[in-house]
């Protein structure tokens, strides 16, 4: 069970790392720090596995995964102090508030800390840590043995120094917090943060009681199950907390990233009619909503700016009366609006694509009460799937009515 648990942990770790991949190259130093302690902690939990460790104890340097280990936790826990900095260490005032700067200065530690933190445990690692045999779990294995004590023990006081800092920042922030899902977010991470303190406490101690008392080694192998799952659960909390805040702007980005799978047929049928609109040539599907950059959300901007762009350039390729008889001819229809608009487009296409282009523009299409981009996206949504329903054979007899009226509409004024 313990296995399956690590595993799981560091499979969800691994693909939301990889997933805020994007932000090592166009995110802010506030994404940058949060994939910081994302892929600092996947490596951690993966050196944890029993498969990594079996793996790891065919090299011969023996427990070289409890040191590489201890390396990425260390690297994860200056991300967290740097995602600390990054959301709550700023500010505007002149005078700069007591939680800032304690923020700022803990940060500035904790490098310099960090660095002869690593440097005195590699020592003690390849000195005095009795690594005669590979061990399965580091601590109970060691029990009673000075030298990994005071190895473990040196990172055990900087991952609760840590741990118990941020706590206290988090639970700063969460007092201060504006929205209930930021409030959330952030007492879930304190919340990991405490645990993250109990399981250096409960850890530390047994490591210095057995150089004492020697414990039953069925209970040393009970206290290491259940400090592993401990940790496990604080990955698990903090990994929630982190993205409970984010929530609303994964909804915004599912949102972006449905918009433009629906809105590619209409977008590439128009872009390809004129290209000079577009900043690039359209790719296939897949490629367009894959791309890392630019962001999601602007790039559906700009589709909704192509596409409103494309269909003002139409209305040279439209006579005057054929808004009107497809109007008639969709007034029956579940959504005449936008049956309408989607009718107009396809059919100046055809005659945009077969040469036949007035100099007096059509009149423009009706105005929409839109207030922003999302009711845009919403409003071209519906035009896309009354545009997509919509056959070839349909558009040729609208155009031929339309063609005829303006005909007869010809012949009357030449009458008069």
């Amino acid at each position: 069970m313990l296995a399956f648990a690590a595993y799981a942990a560091a499979t969800m770790m691994t693909v939301v790392a990889v997933w805020r991949l994007p932000a090592v190259l166009y995110g802010d130093a506030h994404r940058r720090a949060l994939w910081g302690c994302y892929a600092g902690f996947a490596a951690a939990l993966w050196l944890k596995s029993p498969g990594v460790i079996s793996l790891m104890d065919h090299q011969p340097i023996v427990d070289l995964s409890v040191l590489l280990k201890h390396f990425v936790s260390t690297g994860a826990i200056l991300a967290i102090l740097t995602y600390v900095v990054a959301c709550y260490g700023r500010t505007d005032q002149e005078v700069i508030p007591r939680h800032v700067a304690v923020a700022r200065w803990i940060e500035k530690t904790a490098w310099k800390a960090a660095v002869g933190q690593l440097a005195v445990m590699t020592l003690l690692f390849f000195t005095v840590v009795n690594r005669s045999r590979p061990s399965v779990d580091f601590v109970p294995d060691h029990a009673g043995q000075w030298g990994a004590i005071l190895y473990e023990s040196i990172f055990y006081v900087y991952l609760g120094a840590s741990s118990a800092v941020t706590c206290y920042q988090w639970s700063s922030a969460m007092r201060r917090a504006d929205t209930r899902l930021l409030r959330t977010g952030l007492g879930l991470m304190a919340f990991a943060m405490v645990i993250g303190v109990a399981y250096v406490l409960i850890r530390t101690t047994f490591m210095w009681v057995t150089i004492v008392t020697p414990l039953d080694p069925a209970f040393d192998h009970k206290l290491g199950v259940d400090t592993e799952y401990m940790q496990i659960l604080l990955f698990m909390t903090f990994a929630a907390g982190v993205s409970i805040p984010t929530t609303n702007a994964a909804a915004s980005r599912w949102r972006s990233w449905r918009a433009l799978w629906h809105l590619y047929p209409l977008w590439r049928d128009l872009i390809s009619v004129f290209p000079e609109v577009a900043f690039q040539e359209p790719a296939n599907r897949w490629r367009e909503i894959t791309r890392t950059d630019p962001p999601m959300d602007v790039r559906l901007d700009r589709w909704i700016q192509d596409i409103a762009d494309v269909v003002e350039q139409l209305r040279h390729h439209a006579s005057p009366i054929l808004l009107p008889v497809i109007e008639g001819a969709v007034e029956a229809t579940v959504d005449p609006q936008a049956a309408a608009e989607a009718l107009w487009i396809k059919a100046a296409l055809v005659n945009a694509r077969a040469g036949h282009r007035n100099e007096v523009p059509a009149p423009a299409l009706p105005s929409k009460p839109i207030a922003n981009s999302n009711a845009e996206a919403a409003w071209l949504l519906r035009v896309r799937e009354a545009y997509s329903a919509a056959t070839e054979m349909q558009v040729a007899e609208l155009l031929a009515i339309a063609e005829a009226e303006e005909c007869a509409m010809a012949l009357e004024e030449l009458a008069l």
